[in-house]
């Protein structure tokens, strides 16, 4: 290792290849979905036993491996067994991550896990340093597929009398996944095709089973592994505090909200009895930190309820978890920047704890660039999309993608080639990117300039 950076020599060249651990977890998601691009081109993919072309295929596999959940056809009608396996595959290992399941196969074959490994396995899940990496690692690996093993036996047993164990096998396992991966894909077409949740939006083990199962996926591995340590929230570290409280905090003004905003609208909770409203007002708040199912019509949502809808995206979930957006600590981080400098605070100060500067300015910085891409977005579908769709709706799709949530408010399917190109790039930004980005925070390697320009005064505000 030099400066930082792994060494790699070139099959049959001596020339070397500078990657640190940040680019590689790039080019590996990368290569996942270029090698799910491929299968999911093979027509043994597609049900009607004919390939659905590059785009189709590239858009899916890295919707599946981002762990987004936007979809250019029903995924039951479109995918044969096959293909919904190959998805399943690539939403589990981009929703634990890869390194989990190289993790997984190092144990398995129980060889010695090296500097190198210990090191790409704390970056990737977000911690800052490598004490303690592989025990964690062993919790996220073995915590994660008790939890969908939990979720899918919930699951079998809700469906099993209605439509049979082997089909209800097949529901439980792939919902339990996508659930917990925050993926939202969902195999329910042949029920109702793109209909996602809609059909169960009145029974409450389902949607129930599946928020939790989101919920727990979206706190992070960190947070796992402090929960089940120390089990006093007295005890717990500032950053697991601010998670928990993010997220309770996030769910139940987001749940109030859209009990307040849609209440009387025919469209979404107007038709529903009060424990259906309050049931499915707190699924559409869940399912929104990244997870994409569907309970409810998004494009029956007020503009006031997409608005709603896009904040609560833009959140997200937590740090080193399955779920995507600017996530919860980043957002609370931002916040309390925002209001220690407008009450002309020096300093920010949350659990008696002073938190850096450096660290508002990291959550700033990924703010605005999501922000700035979001708004990009939303006017760029709007403009070259072949049918209307207007702004709140091309800005609700680009959020989508951004913070890998997967819900639509109906304009993926009538995407031009050029929308739906961007979306695949936001699609990986949202998973990839912000990853990297918040890596090269924690790894605190930035270049220091040669020289310094004199300071100079300017006013704002």
């Amino acid at each position: 290792m030099t400066g930082g950076k792994w060494t790699l020599k070139l099959w049959k060249k001596s020339r070397k290849l500078n990657l640190d651990a940040t680019q590689i977890i790039a080019l590996t998601f990368a290569a996942i979905i270029l090698v799910g691009t491929g299968l999911l081109l093979l027509p043994a993919a597609s049900r009607s036993g004919e390939s659905c072309g590059f785009l189709p295929a590239l858009f899916t596999a890295t919707s599946a491996t981002c762990v987004t959940g936007l979809v250019l056809f029903d995924t039951w009608t479109q995918w044969s067994g096959f293909g919904q396996t190959v998805i399943l595959l690539l939403i589990e290992v981009g929703g634990l991550g890869f390194m989990s399941a190289a993790a997984m196969v190092v144990f398995l074959l129980r060889k010695k896990v090296g500097l190198r490994q210990r090191m790409i396995m704390a970056q990737a899940m977000s911690l800052n340093d490598m004490q303690g990496v592989v025990h964690l690692q062993k919790t996220v690996i073995l915590g994660s597929l008790t939890v969908q093993l939990a979720g899918a036996l919930v699951l079998l047993l809700r469906f099993w009398p209605e439509y049979g164990f082997r089909q209800s096998l097949v529901w439980g396992v792939f919902h339990a996944v996508s659930g917990f991966c925050n993926a939202g894909f969902d195999i329910f077409g042949k029920l109702s095709p793109g209909q996602s949740l809609i059909p169960f939006q009145n029974d409450p083990v389902v949607l129930i089973t599946l928020m939790v199962l989101i919920t727990v996926g979206g706190l992070g591995f960190f947070v796992w592994e402090e929960l089940a340590r120390v089990r006093s929230f007295r005890k717990f570290s500032v950053y697991t505090k601010l998670v928990l409280i993010a997220t309770a905090s996030v769910i139940v003004l987001g749940t109030g909200m859209f009990l307040l905003l849609e209440w009387n609208n025919s469209q979404t909770l107007g038709p529903m009895p009060v424990w259906q409203k309050i049931l499915n007002a707190l699924f559409q708040t869940v399912t929104l930190r990244t997870a994409g199912f569907a309970s409810l019509d998004q494009a029956g949502l007020s503009d006031s309820g997409k608005a709603i809808s896009m904040v609560v995206m833009l959140i997200g979930g937590s740090s080193g978890s399955t779920a995507g957006g600017m996530k919860t600590v980043t957002f609370v981080v931002l916040v309390l920047f925002m209001v220690a400098k407008a009450r002309g605070r020096s300093s920010v100060h949350v659990f008696c704890r002073t938190i850096p500067e450096a660290k508002a300015i990291n959550a700033m910085t990924i703010f605005f660039i999501m922000v700035t891409l979001a708004f990009f977005g939303g006017f760029f579908i709007t403009a070259t999309s072949p049918v209307p769709v207007s702004f709140t709706d091309g800005l609700y799709e680009a959020v989508s993608a951004l913070a890998t949530v997967g819900l639509t408010a109906g304009a993926t399917p009538v995407m031009g080639v050029p929308a739906q190109l961007l979306i695949i790039l936001f699609m990986y930004f949202g998973r990839v990117g912000v990853l990297t980005i918040s890596l090269g925070f924690l790894m605190g390697n930035q270049a220091q300039d040669r020289f310094r320009y004199a300071d100079t005064n300017l006013l704002i505000g």
